[in-house]
């Protein structure tokens, strides 16, 4: 019987150790597969260079129109990466080729409607990106982009003296972005009646903070756009909606608000917004509901995408109209 029982011991001993081993293995190898570090992802050498965020200029029949793009690396060779059109909102792109130098890619049509995609092609070149952009109806424009600048601030900021850009009596320091203006000043109050014009500031600034009174209607849609790039969205959003980067308070299509804090269509709302190089915070109606967020470019409507460049504080008119009653900028020294 012992020798039975030392028979029996010997062989569950075996297959411990085997199944210890095997799992050992397993461990081992699905660690290996597991452990990913994005900070040590080695950029592919066909990519070098064309991985970043991009200032673009496009040129549609002689007129110069903004756009930006990110490209990025996901795992260890695809590129990704954003689009913004000089309309709409930043468009995930799912994969960008890169074959023999030159670059591809397709987006769906947003606001432009249609069917089809737009085909955008380019190719690195010393440091410029260049290329061409095909819309979906066909039509097709060159491109030229530069690296976009970081825009990091470091130490504290001074700010200077308040500048009430709107003075409660006229447009005085202000200009429209074409004839169709439909603002006008009434009982010491800005308004912009009907869809129209932009309005935009004759001054520019860097960095600064910005206090807003506006009221809308019902199902208005507006925005302020900081350094004429940069749109923080006036929407009559639901208060029981999941907070967007479209919706009230948001950043246009790349931040979303913590919540959505509008006291609603016909009341009296307050943003006090301060933006230092590509950091955000803004406050509506007394709650913080963007706190010091990188906004990553351009959004769909800028003026251009030069965003190393200081710029306006410019009203979209050309949505709906809205109403403001104060517009305060106190630029950082």
């Amino acid at each position: 019987m012992l020798k039975k029982y030392v028979g029996y011991s010997t062989l569950l001993f075996l297959l411990t150790a085997s199944v210890v081993s095997c799992n050992n293995g397993t461990t081992e190898e699905k660690q290996k597969e597991e452990i990913h570090n994005a900070a040590t992802q080695v950029v592919p050498e066909e990519a070098q260079g064309l991985i970043g965020r991009w200032d673009i200029t496009v040129d549609k029949e002689g007129k110069e129109a903004p756009s930006w793009l990110e490209v990025k690396l996901s795992g260890f060779n695809v590129l990704v990466g954003s689009f913004v059109a000089d309309a709409g909102s930043a468009r995930p792109i799912s994969v960008i080729q890169l074959k023999e130098g030159k670059f591809s890619f397709q987006i769906p049509p947003q606001w432009e409607g249609g069917d089809g995609y737009f085909t955008i092609e380019g190719e690195l070149i010393g440091e410029e990106i260049k290329g061409t952009i095909t819309s979906n109806k066909g039509n097709t424009f060159s491109f030229t982009g530069v690296l976009a600048p970081y825009l990091v601030r470091t130490g504290e900021i001074q700010w200077g003296e308040p500048i009430e850009l709107f003075n409660g009596k006229d447009l005085t320091g202000w200009t429209t972005s074409g004839n169709n203006s439909q603002w006008v000043v009434e009982d010491g109050i800005l308004i912009n009646k009907e869809t129209g014009a932009n309005l935009i500031s004759e001054q520019k600034f860097d960095d600064f903070k910005l206090i807003a009174e506006f009221r809308y209607k019902e199902g208005a849609n507006s925005g302020i756009y900081l350094r004429g790039r940069y749109e923080v969205q006036i929407e009559d959003s639901p208060k029981d909606r999941h907070p967007g980067s479209m919706y009230f308070g948001g950043v246009y299509g790349f931040l979303s608000p913590s919540e959505i804090a509008t006291l609603g269509p016909n009341e009296w709302n307050t943003y006090e917004i301060t933006l230092r190089g590509r950091m955000v915070t803004i406050v509506a109606n007394g709650k913080t509901i963007i706190s010091n967020q990188e906004i990553p470019g351009i959004t769909g409507g800028a003026l251009d995408s030069q965003e190393g460049e200081p710029g306006p504080i410019y009203l979209q008119g050309d949505h709906t109209g809205v109403e403001f009653r104060k517009i305060t900028v106190i630029p950082g020294k």
